[in-house]
């Protein structure tokens, strides 16, 4: 049974006319008349009787306006999906990030994609290594990742998003901690460093190493810590000095100062497969493109 028959029996019941739901539905009353006899023929009974002047419905004809309301109200739903999904406006995407996002821009943006988006379900995944997050979109199990160091794929799309300094976080105590402006690059050859080890993450590891090379001092590796927040315990703690994106600066340490390096920035990218075509990344993009 067409969708459009449905709609006539609805218009039939509510109008209590022929007459009356052929206006409303544009049709001529001969058309909507023989389209009620043909379905009442193929159904095998009346679904309305003559009352006085119009016409009420029969009990097949009442279940069948009922049913018939439900329908189309599901059918109404169905397109009302399939305009948002294609316009990026309701699914589901995963997003995968690294503290440098989710403690800058990020961040701050969440509460807007929720309000801009309330239909989106928004899985957020965080991840300590560029290599697995730009990995996870390769393989399907992120969309999106927020994160400074994409690895090289001509299978992904790496879009500049976000820039900021590279910040060399140091005990309170040290000497380092008291300068004034941003800290010189030599200054990573005047205290141990408290590094990710590489094999979590090799682009930040190798990151750091080459800011070393750049100012022709030898690093000395104090200590390793796996996330954010340990490699601040370790700063704070006197094992060394910790180089991260300057948006950590939120963290508050107490024991940890920062100083920007100088010379030094770094870009968050939003990472996305070539090949994915998917609407809510770019609504997604959308709304991250005004912050």
């Amino acid at each position: 049974m067409e969708l459009r028959v449905l709609g006539y029996v609805m218009a039939i019941a509510e109008e209590g006319s022929i007459s009356g739901a052929a206006r409303r539905l544009a049709l001529t009353q001969p058309t909507l008349s023989r389209q009620l006899r043909e379905l009442e023929r193929r159904l095998g009974t009346e679904l309305f009787t003559r009352e006085g002047r119009g016409l009420v419905p029969t009990a097949a004809g009442t279940a069948l306006a009922r049913r018939a309301a439900k329908v189309l109200a599901e059918a109404e739903a169905a397109l009302e999906d399939v305009r948002l999904a294609a316009e990026g406006r309701s699914g589901r995407l995963t997003v995968t990030f690294a503290g440098s996002g989710i403690n800058g821009p990020l961040g701050g943006m969440l509460g807007r994609l929720r309000r801009e988006l309330p239909r989106v379900v928004l899985r957020l995944e965080e991840s300590f290594s560029d290599t697995e997050m730009s990995a996870g979109v390769l393989d399907g199990r992120f969309d999106i990742a927020v994160q400074r160091l994409p690895m090289r794929d001509p299978r992904l799309v790496a879009q500049p998003w976000w820039q900021e300094p590279l910040t060399l976080f140091s005990p309170s105590g040290h000497p380092l901690a008291h300068g004034r402006g941003p800290a010189p690059l030599e200054a990573l050859g005047q205290i141990p460093l408290v590094l990710w080890p590489r094999e979590t993450s090799p682009q930040s590891y190798d990151e750091i190493l080459a800011l070393c090379h750049q100012a022709d001092v030898t690093p000395r590796i104090g200590a390793e810590g796996h996330s954010v927040q340990t490699v601040l315990a370790l700063v704070a703690a006197g094992f060394g000095a910790a180089v991260m994106t300057d948006s950590h600066r939120v963290l508050r340490r107490v024991g940890v100062t920062a100083r920007p390096l100088a010379g030094t920035t770094t870009t968050l990218h939003l990472v996305w497969r070539t090949d994915d075509h998917n609407p809510l990344i770019e609504r997604f993009r959308t709304v991250l493109a005004d912050v």
